[in-house]
């Protein structure tokens, strides 16, 4: 089973811009007043609507400590914190914001982590 995260938003394409510019994200399905993106394993949808929701935390993960300092350096204007270690979660991470107020988390495991299996779906 495969899944998409969906929220809505006050502008749709200053978002669509923001997650494919500065996060790299790509266009995986465009439907009337919907983006649906994907980078690796996540799915994120936005749709236009009156009002916007930013509730959650978006959470993207890398492979190590170093990338998640690179993205830090492209986001600094963005984060509202620096890169640390999270030693409860065993984590290296920081946090920013979107254009609409979206929490985003950027992080890497300190430890072993099992791969993602993710079916083959809609072949």
């Amino acid at each position: 089973m495969a899944g998409i995260i969906f929220f809505r938003t006050n502008d749709l394409d200053a978002i669509i811009q923001f997650y494919t510019e500065r996060l790299e994200m790509m266009v995986w399905l465009e439907q009337k007043g919907c983006t649906i993106l994907n980078h690796g394993n996540l799915l994120l949808g936005f749709c236009q609507k009156d009002e916007c929701e930013s509730e959650g935390v978006i959470t993207f993960f890398v492979e190590d400590k170093e990338k998640v300092d690179t993205i830090y350096s492209k986001l600094q204007d963005i984060a509202t914190t620096m890169p640390l270690e999270n030693h409860t979660y065993k984590i290296y991470q920081f946090y920013a914001v979107d254009p609409e107020g979206r929490t985003l988390e950027f992080q890497s495991f300190l430890h072993e982590i099992e791969p993602v299996k993710i079916e083959k779906f809609l072949h």
